[in-house]
């Protein structure tokens, strides 16, 4: 601050003696004046909040019925004394409910995550409820119905439910007033088939992102920060090369590029599926366990790999640790590269808007941030391109921050082992 007014008491005598030329000052050079003296317009502010639960204290601090806290984590208690009925079967059932949580703003869209595991024929189902400023309660909307494999349950997202302050979009749960909500409060089913004998599903992590984001086309390009320079050895798979495979999950090609960017992430912390998870795949098939992920990402309501957090919980199979939040820049996201840690990001664009792109234009893509040149630009691993030589792209900084941020908001996979803690102070974003 200090220079900056230093740098402002310096301009000002010469704005006031071109001014004061007279006729002789052209009108760019007027404007240019006016420019220097006038104070810039901030940026509208991004206001996003993650907060998860994920300590056997924290878990506890949530109402339990028919659930108990074991081993970190959150399992059906051995008589759950509760049931439900889904599919035409019976499950036992239990749930937790998250405490309420007021961000310091009134959100607009939330997004859940969770790292689960669901053993045999259980499965888990998030939902998700608000409440705004006159004080009125929405329902109880699902965001999702789980299950890592696909031969017992069917995993689906629930859209709609639009019956009263909130709506769900796939994996997005929206406002239904611009003046947003207050307060939010998640609520976890767990279920098993019927019996003591049937496993129980775990949840190590509950959380969510709560956002009030600005309605623009454009933001302002960040500076470079820590990890300039720094890129990280991200294998690169295209997606093209699946082009055609297994119409029931999405049928590869353009629509594979969620789980390819995810099994990128994966394939640089060594952590792809075992070759038991892609035996069903023929022999020949190029990086089949892209194949696999499409598999285990895929959202039979949706019927597409793109749903977020499946592919975060997904992530978290394998890993240990991944969720969705949405980040303000590409210095946040910087962070996370010096710390090690490959991102996956969403964004949208039309023709011109992405300078060397290999496709011309989408109305939603996801690549893998994977470092930054020595002047700041973005390195991802791009699956559109037609072949993995062709992946590796350098896209400018503010280009690729005005496809990202405005069109998803900043999505972002996060996904991590335990070899690569978080870097600190997320302000709220992590």
């Amino acid at each position: 601050m200090r220079r900056s007014l230093a740098l402002l008491s310096a301009v000002l005598p010469m704005v006031a003696s071109l001014l004061a030329v007279g006729p002789g000052l052209d009108a760019g050079a007027g404007a240019a004046a006016a420019a220097i003296s006038a104070p810039a317009a901030a940026a509208p502010a991004r206001n996003v909040s993650y907060v998860e639960w994920d300590t056997p204290a924290e878990l506890r601090t949530g109402v339990r019925r028919g659930v108990a806290v074991k081993r970190g984590a959150l399992v059906l208690a051995a008589d759950p004394a509760r049931s439900r009925r889904h599919a035409g079967r019976r499950f036992d059932a239990g749930s937790w409910t998250s405490p309420w949580t007021a961000p310091a703003f009134a959100l607009t869209e939330l997004i859940a995550s969770w790292d689960a595991r669901t053993p045999g024929d259980s499965w888990v189902e998030i939902s998700v409820r608000g409440q705004d400023g006159q004080g009125r309660t929405s329902s109880w909307d699902v965001l999702g119905r789980w299950a890592a494999g696909d031969k017992a349950f069917r995993r689906t997202s629930v859209s709609g439910q639009g019956d009263d302050l909130a709506d769900v979009a796939v994996d997005t749960w929206r406002a239904n007033s611009a003046e947003g909500l207050t307060r939010w409060q998640l609520r976890v089913g767990l279920m098993r088939g019927a019996g003591a004998d049937s496993p129980s599903p775990r949840v190590d992590t509950i959380g969510a992102v709560a956002t009030r984001l600005p309605d623009v086309d454009s933001v302002p390009t960040s500076r470079p920060g820590v990890a300039r320079g720094v890129v990280l050895d991200v294998p690169r798979y295209s997606q093209m090369v699946h082009d055609g495979h297994y119409p029931a999950y999405g049928g590869g090609g353009e629509a594979w590029c969620s789980p390819t960017s995810t099994s990128m992430v994966l394939g640089y912390y060594d952590a792809l599926p075992p070759k038991r998870a892609w035996s069903f795949v023929p022999k020949g098939h190029p990086q089949p366990w892209v194949d696999a992920a499409a598999r285990a990402t895929y959202d039979h309501a949706y019927r597409g790999t793109g749903n977020w957090p499946f592919n975060t919980a997904f992530a978290a199979t394998r890993t240990g640790r991944a969720f969705v939040t949405r980040l303000r820049s590409m210095k946040e996201a910087e962070r996370f590269i010096a710390a090690g840690i490959p991102l996956v990001i969403s964004v949208a664009f039309g023709r011109g808007e992405l300078s060397g792109a290999p496709i011309s234009s989408t109305n939603g893509h996801l690549m893998v941030v994977v470092g930054f040149t020595d002047d700041g630009d973005v390195v991802v691993n791009d699956p559109a391109a037609a072949t993995n030589a062709g992946v590796r792209r350098t896209y400018d900084r503010g280009q690729l921050e005005d496809v990202w941020l405005p069109a998803s908001g900043g999505v972002t996979y996060v996904i991590t082992d335990a070899d690569h803690p978080l870097p600190e102070g997320g302000r709220g974003a992590w």
